[in-house]
């Protein structure tokens, strides 16, 4: 039987037409939640509806680049004009990279920031009025890489660090509204089937599968997104690992980074 923890709850999951997304808007709407997809990808997100619609799950979704300022305004405006309020802003919406700076084309800096950052500042911006009427929450959904930044990952790394920077000021600008703001920081998790990230010269790359058993599933960053939000706590970071990294990075970043140095290698067979 359903659990009805988030009934009555309009929750919008951003990037949720595969992957870590789709996972949290099923779980949101097995749990009562009136969920709406956004993506890119029209053909993906009409699929994921229909699975939730098979479910009972009432839900919506809009197609649009919310990195765009106009699309992420739309996105917001159709939620609340379709369901009359807004609940939930789960930022998942994101993409990465691979490659050393000094072998990246620019515009994957540019690429990496224009997803990662402005597709979670425009949206937020936006739902924040309806948000406070509702005394509602976001959850921004992180990575263990902006813990500090990893050799190959710099812009997302980097993407990541930004985010946090805007979790903390937002939370105390919203307090005293009511407005929860969390962060949940992902660590490794298996790889949805033809995942691609951007090359260092600004093409698409597939990403192989990881090995099972050394990575998250995609319901497990799910679930901890979902106690986020029945908590309201401020930030999970996920694995005993991605703690540790956590604590040592606030005591000694220099010896982070000796041990990154030391294990060089499994970033670059990670990268292919």
């Amino acid at each position: 039987m359903a659990k009805k923890g988030f009934r009555n709850k309009v929750a919008i999951v951003t990037g949720s037409s595969r992957g870590i997304g789709r996972e949290i808007a099923l779980s949101l709407g097995l749990e009562g939640a009136t969920i709406v997809l956004n993506g890119r990808d029209e053909a993906r997100l009409k699929a994921v509806s229909q699975e939730l619609n098979a479910l009972g799950i009432v839900n919506a979704y809009f197609t649009g680049d919310i990195s765009n300022l106009e699309e992420a305004k739309a996105l917001i405006l159709f939620t609340h004009d379709k369901f009359g309020q807004i609940d939930l802003l789960i930022n998942n919406v994101g993409i990465s990279s691979r490659g050393y700076i000094a072998d990246l084309h620019p515009s994957v800096i540019e690429q990496v920031f224009k997803s990662n950052v402005f597709g979670t500042m425009h949206p937020t911006h936006f739902a924040l009025p309806y948000l406070r009427q509702t005394k509602g929450q976001i959850v921004f959904i992180s990575s263990l890489a902006g813990i500090h930044g990893l050799p190959g990952l710099a812009p997302y790394s980097a993407s990541k660090m930004a985010l946090t920077a805007f979790v903390e000021a937002l939370r105390i600008e919203e307090k005293a509204n009511g407005v929860h703001v969390g962060l949940l920081q992902v660590a490794m998790t298996e790889i949805v089937h033809n995942k691609e990230v951007l090359a260092a010269d600004g093409s698409k790359q597939q990403l192989a599968a990881r090995k099972k058993g050394k990575v998250l599933s995609m319901e497990e960053v799910a679930a901890d997104c979902l106690l986020l939000l029945k908590n309201r706590r401020y930030k999970k970071t996920q694995t005993m690992m991605g703690m540790l990294n956590r604590m040592l990075n606030s005591i000694s970043p220099r010896l982070i980074e000796w041990i990154l140095l030391k294990n060089l290698h499994q970033f670059e067979e990670q990268s292919k």
